[in-house]
């Protein structure tokens, strides 16, 4: 035990303090001062995400590029395995763009929550209407907006590990005396893009649904409106400090918050808990936590072998069952019962 402590707290240091030195750096090249060449055989800077910029294409002999000193890439660049800042032009994967829809999720559904519990009357479909279509048009908006912009197809830089999303502690100080600022956008957009999606659908909402709750629905969307804009920039503030980690831990995060809050929506069912099939407000909350628990399956598989995964789509149900069928050997009544 004392051994496997001592491991973790090594990986830790390593992923906070540790400021990477690519093995392929070549150390008789200095970091701080522009080089000329067009071939070489190893990286140029130190640090995982310091490049050169390319700025003078020929040199007067029509021979060689000149490139500036270490420095954080531009933009929407990330460096390859020569430290040079290339473009990030491929497509994100399926993984990323799970991602993506995760955070759209997490705010649609946060929305619905406070509007269903503020909101009890009929006309609250209204306001129901209105966050998805804020959040859709906020989606359209931000995909528009990044590169290509004007376009709904987005250019992503590849995720290769968690320090990607944390480019800040490494910056390196190959001469021990002067660091070399080298924070970027490892992962561009999908860290920035998540803020712009955030940034939309809170002008979106105040713009728009206030209108609705006041001329539709007797201001009845007043308090979920409130509760809006205490939730946004609460996620704001989770998304720039976490993001990584919920990157690669958002299956696990969206089948367990689909557990719990099925739970719950069972426990309040406290006449017969076969009601939760019945009525359409209780079918439409039970169809939606499976759809959420199908999602958390499809990111944690990523469907790579069909005839394995999809199957395990029929897992959504179970827990409902379950729940259903074991309610009553541990209803708290048949316990306390028991008790002399």
């Amino acid at each position: 035990m004392f051994v496997l402590h001592r491991k973790a707290m090594a990986l830790y240091i390593l992923f906070v303090f540790n400021q990477p030195v690519s093995s392929l750096f070549d150390p008789m090249i200095d970091p701080f001062s522009p080089i000329s060449g067009n071939e070489f055989s190893a990286g140029t800077c130190p640090g995982l995400y310091c490049g050169r910029v390319l700025y003078n294409e020929t040199m007067p002999d029509n021979s060689n590029w000149t490139y500036t000193e270490c420095r954080a890439c531009p933009k929407g660049e990330r460096p390859d395995e020569y430290s040079i800042c290339q473009s990030c032009l491929g497509d994100p994967d399926l993984y990323a763009w799970l991602y993506l829809g995760f955070m759209f999720l997490i705010t649609l559904i946060l929305h619905f929550f406070f509007i269903d519990h503020f909101s009890k009357e009929v006309k609250v479909v209204i306001l129901h209407t209105s966050s998805f279509i804020e959040c859709v048009t906020a989606a359209i908006f931000t995909l528009l907006s990044v590169e290509p912009v004007g376009d709904l197809k987005i250019q992503s830089c590849k995720v290769n590990m968690v320090s990607d999303w944390y480019t800040m502690f490494s910056n390196p100080t190959p001469d021990y005396k002067h660091k070399i600022h080298c924070t970027q956008e490892a992962v561009y957009p999908l860290y920035s893009m998540v803020f712009i999606f955030f940034g939309y659908q809170w002008v979106l909402m105040v713009l728009f649904r206030p209108l609705l709750s006041v001329k539709l629905c007797k201001n009845q969307g007043r308090n979920s409106i409130y509760a809006a804009l205490y939730f946004l920039p609460i996620l704001v503030v989770i998304h720039a400090v976490f993001a990584g980690i919920i990157y690669y831990s958002f299956p696990f995060v969206v089948i367990v918050i689909s557990l719990i809050t099925s739970t719950i929506h069972f426990l309040k069912q406290q006449d017969s808990l076969w009601h939760i099939f019945r009525g359409k407000r209780n079918i439409i909350i039970l169809l939606l936590h499976w759809l959420i628990h199908a999602y958390g399956i499809i990111s944690f598989t990523e469907l790579q072998n069909l005839k394995v995964h999809l199957p395990l789509l029929i897992l959504v149900i179970v827990p409902s069952l379950f729940f259903v069928l074991t309610f009553k050997l541990s209803e708290p009544t048949r316990i306390l019962s028991f008790q002399p």
